[in-house]
């Protein structure tokens, strides 16, 4: 299929094409991918960091295997990114930006050759980008983004397997699956993903006693036993801090809704209705190949049911399903192409929805954008941008730096790790910042200078201040110095309190293992 944009083409005198303006339709989404790319590099450069990538971009000054939330994936490619662009917004974002682009063209390759068809493809792609995964999600420094790179290359090679039948594309799934978990630990997910896959289809089940498919496994193994080793090497902290999550302490339906309404949203509704209905299509329908439809179920349906099981005890994040997102886009863009061919209801529900989802998904977009960069709506301090994002804290940082020399403290200690990560990015001087408490957060770091901890220290903490009942008991001295407020123009935002704490009763910062032994998991 050809889509036209203006005259097809310019002529000269004698009637010789010298200018050919009729773009395919691949040639269109790949310009669209481009432009949605440079916009979002726009708004990376422009917008100051989450916590969380705050907290990332300090433990990539430190590189290790592992760390207390995640693997050591995405801190590396943070300090790639720095060391081109330095400790800036862009730099510390950058690589999560341009991963858009392999992951995009592997979801493309994946649809393409999983159902025989281009325009399935390239409408996975599309799709794929209209997603606040890619249009907000790879626009954040975190895990997220890289571990659903990973999930997109592992599924473009499982889709090569599928169509070529050839065992060596066993070590490129087995490596892509290795550096998932390298990403992010619900990578494992997939291996219930590919299980299912290969017992549920007759001919793939040859693939479980093969060689290719353990050697596979073995490369994974080694590519991921680095953050064993660190795992060991710590006390399992990751991976007991992670399991913790799966405590279940009470049963509740309060959390299922957040759930299906934040996977609409991160979806945006008509992608999210596509991929719907383009699920239940390939689960019940034989026209396409059993395999690839067993497939792309697969990489959906155990991270859904996972997720759903959990909201049920616990809220879940909204970014958490991300790698289900990749599967997700080309069943959306399988449901778009069969809807044209089909009748009833569904179908017509599937053809309105592939007509609102490109307006629907820029809009949506474009509004998240414009409130981060200019605020033209007044939500106060539920504003998910100024609060998400460290807006106000570069002045704050500055005025906490003039308490702290004013205070003759040569150090500033926390008991959250949100405010330690933003503190250490925006302070204007090279201060130490210390969290006491949740050491295990900072294990790869030098332990701080006992000379530091000796003298006068500045306690920062955030409104109600949980920790100060804490920081009195390991000092005799604690006196309130000044409150500050974090802005962004007129509103106000949140509020840090800023103690003088001298005289240490005993050891200021807790033993390195206590938060797991209590069986902390937050």
């Amino acid at each position: 299929m050809r889509a036209k944009i203006g005259p097809s083409t310019l002529r000269d005198g004698g009637g010789a094409v010298i200018w050919d303006r009729t773009w395919s339709y691949s040639q269109i989404v790949w310009a669209f991918v481009f432009a949605a790319l440079a916009v979002r590099v726009v708004c990376a450069a422009l917008t100051p960091l989450a916590f969380d990538e705050a907290l990332y971009w300090r433990y990539s000054k430190h590189l290790a295997a592992g760390f207390l939330d995640h693997p050591g994936m995405n801190p590396l490619m943070i300090r790639i990114g720095t060391s081109l662009f330095g400790d800036t917004s862009l730099g510390v974002r950058i690589m999560a930006i341009l991963l858009a682009l392999p992951a995009t063209w592997a979801v493309w390759r994946a649809g393409a050759l999983l159902f025989k068809s281009e325009r399935i493809g390239a409408t996975a792609a599309l799709f794929f980008n209209l997603t606040l995964v890619v249009t907000v999600g790879s626009m954040l420094a975190t895990s997220d983004q890289v571990v659903v790179t990973a999930t997109c290359f592992l599924l473009f090679f499982l889709a090569k397997l599928n169509d070529t039948d050839r065992g060596e594309w066993w070590l490129a799934i087995g490596a892509a699956f290795g550096l998932g978990m390298f990403s992010k630990y619900t990578t494992a997910f997939f291996a219930v993903s590919m299980f299912a896959w290969l017992v549920l289809v007759p001919g793939r089940r040859k693939w479980l006693l093969s060689p290719w498919s353990w050697a596979g496994g073995l490369l994974a193994l080694i590519i991921f036993s680095p953050v064993l080793i660190w795992n060991e090497q710590h006390h399992w902290a990751s991976l007991v801090y992670q399991s913790n999550r799966m405590v279940v302490h009470t049963w509740t339906l309060r959390y299922l809704g957040e759930l299906i309404a934040s996977q609409i949203g991160l979806a945006t509704p008509p992608v999210f209705v596509l991929g719907c209905i383009g699920l239940f299509w390939t689960l019940r329908r034989s026209t396409e190949p059993r395999s690839a439809r067993v497939l792309v179920a697969a990489m959906i349906l155990p991270i859904v049911a996972y997720f759903v099981w959990h909201s049920l005890h616990e809220r879940v994040q909204g970014n958490w399903p991300e790698p289900l997102y990749p599967a997700f886009a080309i069943v959306a863009a399988v449901a778009a192409e069969r809807a044209r061919h089909e009748i009833g209801p569904m179908a017509t529900l599937a053809r309105w929805s592939e007509l609102s989802a490109i307006p629907f998904g820029v809009l949506l977009a474009g509004a998240i954008y414009a409130q981060a960069l200019f605020a033209p709506l007044h939500l106060g301090p539920k504003d998910p941008t100024a609060r998400i994002l460290g807006f106000g804290w570069r002045a704050l940082a500055s005025e906490i730096e003039q308490a702290r020399v004013q205070a003759g403290a040569q150090a500033i200690i926390t008991t959250d790790y949100k405010a330690t990560g933003w503190l250490t990015f925006y302070l204007p001087s090279p201060t130490p910042v210390i969290e006491i408490n949740q050491r295990i957060r900072w294990a790869n770091e030098p332990a701080p200078d006992k000379r530091l901890l000796a003298g006068p220290l500045l306690y920062v903490c955030k409104n109600e201040c949980p920790g100060l009942s804490n920081i009195r008991q390991k000092f005799s001295a604690v006196a309130l110095l000044d409150t500050f407020t974090r802005r962004r123009g007129a509103l106000s935002i949140d509020s840090y309190s800023v103690y003088r704490a001298a005289q240490a009763n005993g050891p200021v910062l807790d033993a390195m293992y206590a938060d797991l032994r209590d069986g902390w998991s937050e």
